[in-house]
């Protein structure tokens, strides 16, 4: 049997059923399988196990256990991608907002991968050597949805384990460019502020004195008064860690609803941030490649319209 995945869940309503708040909070299974979840004690209100008639109160914490889903075939999927750089060894995608990069629940297509699968057939062999995960083969490191830009790809064994080595030592350069509101009080620093799951909502990611090392450079690179347009580069790549980062410092991406603002502006409907830069070691030949990756036209309209 596949391991369980726990979901956590904030009760914000005055006091009702368990089994009734839970199927308007997870409409996907039906009222009698959550009820024989709670009845197997899969599902903890406080970190205890109750029963499905028991009542809720506002600001309680509901932890359900879900069954993980066996991960489905990959299927190649013929989509347009945009290669910046390709040879035997590796590539390098400009990955456009809104493309999920691997399989995950809810995403079981449509992904980068199922794309990369397509034009590069020799990728389903690394799916099943130890060297790369099953679902995510030749996938070296990850953006978010609805964020742009390059992206490496290895397309060897080896190639996967020294482009991995060279994001774990820190060597790898990630330039990205973040449409912010507001500026900076310093027109450059660090955000050096660890970073792990927020207590209360597990699939956000908080500042957390107890969090693991994150540390993010930014420059101011254009000022337009109630928006600036900054230059950001990681030392390190913890999930959603520009986006949090630039939230703890008050001035979030535009168009990020999670951290930022809930309305987007500026008729964005994307995050306005953009993986720009690349630069790296080639795992065979060692050569420093040297990519960037422009604006999509969408963007650039965005900041035309600030600049006028």
């Amino acid at each position: 049997m596949s391991p369980a995945q726990p979901l956590y869940l904030q009760v914000d309503q005055p006091a009702a059923r368990l089994d009734q708040w839970l199927a308007q909070a997870i409409p996907q299974l039906s009222r009698s399988q959550l009820q024989k979840l709670i009845r197997q004690g899969q599902v903890l209100v406080a970190g205890r196990p109750v029963r499905p008639s028991a009542a809720l109160q506002p600001g309680d914490v509901v932890t359900v256990h879900l069954p993980a889903p066996e991960p489905a075939a990959l299927q190649p999927e013929t989509t347009p991608l945009d290669v910046v750089y390709e040879d035997d060894d590796l590539v390098v995608i400009n990955k456009p907002a809104g493309m999920v990069v691997h399989p995950a629940q809810g995403h079981s297509r449509g992904t980068l991968v199922n794309a990369l699968l397509a034009r590069y057939p020799d990728l389903a062999g690394l799916a099943e050597d130890d060297s790369g995960a099953a679902d995510r083969p030749g996938i070296v490191h990850r953006l978010d949805r609805d964020t742009s830009g390059l992206m490496i790809v290895a397309r060897t064994p080896a190639a996967l384990r020294r482009l991995q080595q060279q994001f774990k030592a820190r060597t790898v350069e990630k330039i990205y460019l973040a449409l912010v509101f507001g500026r900076p009080e310093a027109a450059e620093g660090i955000i050096d502020v660890p970073l792990g799951r927020d207590p209360r909502f597990r699939q956000k990611i908080a500042p957390r004195s107890d969090g693991k090392p994150a540390r993010t450079h930014y420059r101011v690179i254009e000022d337009f008064g109630a928006y600036s347009l900054l230059e950001i580069g990681l030392e390190t790549g913890r999930t959603h860690q520009i986006r949090v980062h630039l939230a703890w410092l008050k001035c979030p991406v535009v168009g990020d609803t999670v951290y930022g603002r809930k309305k987007n502006v500026l008729g964005l409907k994307r995050q306005f941030l953009h993986a720009w830069r690349l630069a790296f070691q080639h795992p065979r030949t060692g050569e420093t490649i040297q990519l960037e990756a422009p604006l999509d036209p969408h963007l650039q309209a965005v900041l035309g319209q600030l600049r006028r």
